[in-house]
């Protein structure tokens, strides 16, 4: 976050001056030069993620070309949410706790312009690095384990800008709601535990019976199968509950992160 970029004159931002439209496009190009080249470094990072979830993860696992089971199938369909999750819980925490530690945060709040055009600029930027990640994703696991996807091209669009948006604005919410330092900490126990301990890359049936009790009401597992779902259609099928508890934490995430805008600093 070195870049300095040129401080927005509030009164250009008069909403009774410019449109809602203008007010949006000024704040996301704001946003974007605060990123300056930590920009190209965030997407390059996706993209080596995406390869190492692929192909690491199928290294831990003996005998996967030659698996007949479908494992290869599973560890790929799910490396997307991975990914999305990373991005929303991990990177977009540590950028916002940046952003409040710097006065960044503080700037942007006291400009005259309304709390949710702040944060649909944010999330858009967010939503903007993180999406690409699905398709490298998927390119990489398609050349690493030769495989034929039966892609459902209008649920799979959908559903990833869902997860995504779940997990930027989850992520957004934890990050003005405590401390810089206990939100970056948090962002650190979520990314071991999206990788390691939630049913994404390997079955559910894996997990004690509680621990899939827990998921099904964490957004984690129900984005991973609504993910899948669309990426091999003919394999998998999500629920309908799996898209209701997405909906749901998403709603929540937006909710706190507005009314902590909109508190007075």
């Amino acid at each position: 976050m070195s870049a300095q970029p040129v401080a927005v004159p509030s009164s250009t931002l008069h909403p009774l001056r410019v449109s809602t439209w203008t007010c949006y496009t000024m704040i996301l190009r704001w946003n974007l030069g605060s990123l300056g080249p930590m920009l190209p470094l965030v997407v390059v990072v996706q993209a080596l993620l995406a390869a190492g979830v692929v192909i690491g993860f199928g290294m831990l696992i003996p005998n996967i070309d030659a698996d007949t089971s479908g494992t290869a199938l599973f560890l790929s369909t799910g490396a997307p949410t991975v990914l999305l999750m990373t991005v929303g819980l991990v990177i977009v925490p540590q950028a916002v706790s940046m952003a409040r530690a710097n006065g960044t945060f503080t700037y942007l709040r006291s400009l005259p312009v309304h709390r949710g055009i702040l944060l649909a600029a944010d999330l858009t930027m967010w939503l903007a690095v993180a999406l690409p990640g699905v398709a490298v994703a998927v390119v990489v696991a398609r050349l690493r384990f030769d495989l034929t996807l039966d892609v459902n091209w209008p649920l799979l669009v959908s559903t990833s800008f869902l997860v995504a948006l779940m997990a930027t604005s989850v992520g957004y919410a934890i990050a003005v709601s405590l401390a810089p330092t206990l939100a970056q900490l948090l962002t650190q126990i979520l990314v071991f535990f999206v990788m390691l301990f939630s049913p994404v890359t390997f079955p559910v049936s894996q997990l004690p019976g509680w621990f899939q009790t827990v998921h099904d009401w964490l957004p984690v597992r129900p984005a991973a199968d609504l993910l899948r779902s669309g990426l091999a259609s003919q394999a998998y099928v999500a629920s309908a509950r799996d898209l209701v508890v997405l909906l749901v934490w998403t709603t929540v995430g937006l909710a706190i992160t507005l009314r902590a805008l909109t508190r007075r600093a």
